[in-house]
Formats: structure tokens, sequence, C-alpha cells
């Protein structure tokens, strides 16, 4: 990792991510109505910190996305971890890691211009860090409120596929409806005010694109066939 120089970078350049092997990946409040309208959004737990992020799930199965041939998604939802791959915030400034694929002195876009100004493709991806780091402050709060009033609850979904193949799916979450209505009226107005409750029920509704998934998987295996 080391800070982005226009000096020390002045050739350096980007190619676009690519989310093909994606079958999760962690997005922010900010990006929940979005996502919703392409794919399920769910609660996980980090594996080292044990701590629940939001993310959105493009496949079943690991390496498996059904969504990243799909033109129109690409239109509708992108997620900002995705478009801020190998670059960081780090205090003040923005880190890259030099090493990863995205980077290349000869293919890609430039990052900055020949005056050492950042091109139009790094001032997007400076919006996006921005965008990150006030999403993940938000979802941070968001996340502890759910917490706070209980209402995350563990999801148990199974799904046999026209192949024959049952998936389970574990480790993921979301949040209890039947719970949130037993909150008393300034419990469900706190979460109104400081607009969770939206949030709460764009992920509700979101879970209607598992069955959406599902089939374009069988529609997948219909194809190869």
């Amino acid at each position: 990792m080391e800070l982005l120089d226009k000096q020390k970078h002045a050739d350096l350049r980007i190619q676009q991510p690519s989310w093909r092997n994606d079958h999760f990946r962690q997005i922010m409040v900010n990006e929940f109505s979005a996502a919703a309208s392409v794919c399920p959004i769910f609660l996980t737990k980090n594996p080292e910190t044990g701590d629940f992020y939001a993310g959105a799930l493009f496949g079943f199965t690991a390496n498996e996305n059904l969504l990243a041939e799909q033109p129109e998604i690409a239109g509708a939802f992108q997620p900002l971890d995705l478009a801020r791959e190998a670059f960081y915030i780090t205090g003040e400034n923005i880190s890259i890691d030099p090493e990863h694929s995205r980077f290349s002195e000869t293919a890609g876009e430039p990052l900055f211009e020949s005056d050492g100004e950042p091109s139009d493709v790094l001032r997007k991806i400076q919006r996006v860090l921005g965008q990150m780091n006030i999403g993940m402050a938000e979802t941070e709060r968001f996340i502890a409120a759910l917490l706070a009033d209980s209402l995350v609850e563990p999801l148990d979904i199974s799904l046999r596929f026209d192949d024959g193949e049952t998936v389970n799916l574990q480790g993921l979450y979301t949040v209890s409806l039947d719970r949130l209505h037993e909150l008393d009226d300034a419990q469900v107005l706190a979460l109104f005010r400081a607009g969770h409750l939206q949030l709460i029920y764009t992920m509700a509704a979101s879970l209607k694109q598992v069955n959406i998934l599902a089939h374009r998987r069988n529609m997948r295996l219909t194809a190869a066939a």
C-alpha cells in the first residue's frame, strides 16, 4: 500500500473493475435503493471481527455472478466497493495497492493528466471514496439501531435447481418484520426519524430478488444444457 502521488504515479493507468466472479459484495445504506432493484440485500458477519455488515448477493455459490452479463444491471447498479477497488482512504489522503491487477502502465485510462491534475476517472474514484466514507458511517449507525432493537434475525434459505443441485445459503441475516411490529410507538418513531424505517422495508422488499436470481440460474443451466 502506498499514498497516491501525481509524480510517482504519473504514468499509471487503471482498467475497469470486473465483478464477473463476485457472488457477494459489501454495500452501504446509500446504495440500498439501487441494489434492491436487482438483487437481495442481507446482513452477514465479518469472519475476523464478528461485526455485522450489509451486502448484496449476486449468485448462490462462490465465483458465481448471475448479473454481470446483464448490461441493464450495470446501468442500474454497480457497488461502490467495486468501483473503488484498489483505492483506499488513509487519513485525508488516497492510498493505492500498486500490485492490484487494475493497474497498468500500458492499458486502461490514465490517473493523471499531463499537467498532473487528476483525470476524469480518478475524479470519479475520489467521489466514490467520499460516498463510501459517508455511507460507511451511516451503515454502522443503521446496523447498531437494528441490534439495539433486536431486529436482526438469521435466515435459512434452501434452493433446489433444475439440475438437481440443492444450495443452502448460510450466514445471512435480515430484519425481522414481526419483531418490528412489536416495537412500541416511540421506538418506531425513532427509527423513522433516523431514516432507518425506509431502509428496513427496502431490505425486506429486496428478498423477492432471491427467486428472480434463482430463475436466472435455472435459465443459465438450460442454455448450457
